[in-house]
């Protein structure tokens, strides 16, 4: 008995270092957007092509993602998608060298799918493991060191994307774009090698893992998931849940460094976005606390209202006072993400690996809600009132969970489905 609460433990967190490090490569594409804003010469909707990119692959590659996982195993998949990782990592240096922001868009679109396979198999790999009643608990838990992966990385990415070359101040020179490019060479090919490391490490103990993972289920349709009104439900909510954290992220460097918000530097200004995820990781590690005493439904439809508030009287306001808001809808975001996912789970009426990827497939609208906010900014002319759109979505996730605080979970089926 004692080596099997053991082998769990030792499961949990490795799963856990996985939430970390794509936490981490996330993140750094708040940062990638100013630089290729600079260096191609783009508008707020050509250099949010980035997030499309990016978290398109979850809307193509969630349901192959599910089924892959089926097939392969929970360890199997998620040293596949590590490789997978490493080939979109090796992509941008070449988009450099031939100075491309199409195939930057490809690598980045690469990167995510690799990132995709890595949440379908996670994600409820980690709310499973224990006890089905604590299921809040680890999922927070986990996504808690995902959010210090999404403070660390903007640090380090704003002095390493955002200093020097076209970041200085003086005209643009051929010397100065090749210096910046350079930043993005350096950048990604270090991620690439810490995520080796890490598969070669994970590769090593992919027997452990199996052992203590939940077995697959294979017999499971992925499209079961259309079937079941909770699982639709829980779609919507990460799909504009994830939306409004990646606009609002997005937007951070532009949106503060304006003279009629902090007036900063573009690099002073990527620090910065570090607050925006630290809100999101304190609030996890709180929130996990809470969610012990506390309804997971209720908590989440009070967080929801209150980043939809705070989104409001930004786009009515301007000064310090709108940057400081900017960055506090962070620690409101905190619990957003695996409240919906383990409410959604609880309640669907499907199995919890087709749940899962249609969940993660949701998170496509990490692509399309930040053009939606973009092209806000770039019409109206103003990032401020684009901040309405970010409301909108967390008004909606507060009626999911006020509703999901009324509707009883299906605590058996839950615990079946990923037991």
């Amino acid at each position: 008995m004692t080596a099997g609460r053991s082998g769990t433990a030792w499961t949990f967190a490795y799963v856990t270092m996985l939430f970390f490090v794509w936490g981490a490569v996330t993140a750094v594409n708040d940062i990638l957007i100013p630089a290729v804003k600079a260096i191609f010469a783009l508008s707020d909707t050509e250099s949010f092509l980035t997030q499309f990119a990016f978290f398109m692959a979850y809307g193509v590659v969630s349901l192959p993602a599910a089924a892959l996982m089926g097939r392969l195993g929970a360890a199997n998949s998620i040293i596949v998608a590590l490789a997978t990782m490493i080939v979109g990592c090796l992509i941008m240096p070449f988009a450099t060298i031939v100075r491309e922001y199409a195939i930057v868009l490809v690598g980045l679109f690469v990167i995510a799918s690799g990132i995709t396979l890595l949440q379908v198999a996670a994600n409820p790999l980690s709310a499973s493991l224990g006890r089905p009643e604590r299921s809040h608990f680890r999922l927070v838990l986990s996504q808690a060191f995902n959010s210090l992966g999404t403070v660390i990385a903007p640090y380090l990415a704003a002095r390493t994307l955002l200093q020097g070359g076209l970041f200085e101040a003086g005209p643009v020179t051929e010397a100065k774009i090749a210096y910046s490019l350079g930043r993005i060479d350096v950048a990604y090919v270090f991620i690439a090698a810490v995520i080796a490391v890490l598969a070669v490490f994970l590769y090593r103990v992919r027997h452990e893992i199996t052992a203590a993972a939940p077995s697959a289920e294979k017999s499971a349709g992925v499209a079961s998931a259309f079937t079941s009104p909770w699982a639709l439900a829980g779609a919507l909510a990460i799909f504009l849940y994830v939306g409004a954290e990646v606009a609002i992220g997005s937007a951070m460097v532009n949106f503060l460094e304006q003279p009629d918000v902090f007036a900063i530097s573009a690099v002073q200004a990527g620090s910065l976005v570090s607050l925006y995820w630290l809100g999101a990781m304190i609030g996890r590690f709180v929130g996990s606390g809470l969610l012990y005493k506390l309804p997971a439904g209720p908590l989440l439809a009070v967080a929801a209202f209150a980043a939809a508030l705070l989104c409001l009287t930004i786009s009515q306001i301007s000064g310090p006072a709108a940057g400081v808001l900017a960055i506090s809808v962070g620690l409101f975001n905190s619990i957003m993400f695996p409240v919906i996912f383990s409410l959604t789970i609880e309640r669907s009426t499907a199995p919890a690996s087709a749940t899962s990827g249609l969940l993660c497939m949701a998170i496509v609208g990490g692509a399309l809600v930040p053009l939606v906010f973009a092209q806000v900014a770039d019409a109206s002319g103003s990032r401020f009132l684009a901040f309405l759109v970010p409301m909108a979505c967390y008004l909606v996730i507060a009626l999911f969970g006020w509703r999901a605080a009324r509707a009883p979970a299906r605590a058996k089926v839950f615990a079946n489905s990923l037991h």
